[in-house]
């Protein structure tokens, strides 16, 4: 607000003089994560983007008495890597993750019961030392298609003898 002349002011209770701010230049998109086009990039090793997903892993708690591990894989291992796929899931469906998306994905790779004998073996290819292993975990959910993720958790009971049709690189 400005002071009328006649007023008499100390010279602290003046108005001061702006700084005035330069015009700024032109935006240009040059940082290292910026999208270049809209949407999310899809392919290997990027892996998916969903509400609320740290609540998987308090799911995956409930059932880390009940995974069957086996060989080198650990049961950390397990759910850390069948935690990518029940996110993929979930993320499929639009969603936050839920506990059939976890079991959905133990069940998948035969953590949660009988599994054949040769899937026990190829998992434990792919779930050893996962839990530490980024690149992995991404792998690991890159092995199933788009097609098994829109199957229930009892389709997958009754296809998982044979489990090779279930994933795309087995």
């Amino acid at each position: 607000m400005t002071q009328p002349s006649f007023v008499h002011l100390r010279e602290s209770d003046s108005v001061r003089p702006s700084t005035r701010l330069g015009v700024p230049r032109n935006w240009v998109q040059d940082r290292v994560a910026e999208l270049k086009r809209p949407g999310q990039p899809k392919g290997n090793y990027l892996g998916v983007q969903g509400p609320d997903q740290g609540y998987a892993l308090h799911l995956a708690e409930g059932f880390s008495g009940q995974v069957n591990s086996s060989g080198s894989a650990t049961v950390h291992d397990a759910i850390a890597g069948c935690l990518q796929v029940a996110l993929a899931r979930a993320s499929r469906f639009g969603r936050a993750p839920c506990k059939a998306d976890v079991e959905f994905a133990l069940t998948l790779f035969g953590f949660l019961g009988d599994a054949p004998e040769s899937l026990v073996k190829t998992r434990d290819d792919w779930f050893s030392g996962c839990d530490h292993d980024y690149w992995a975990q991404r792998a690991i959910a890159d092995l199933v298609p788009g097609e098994t993720l829109g199957l229930t958790v009892s389709q997958v009971r009754d296809r998982l003898e044979d489990w090779t049709e279930l994933f795309s690189a087995a």
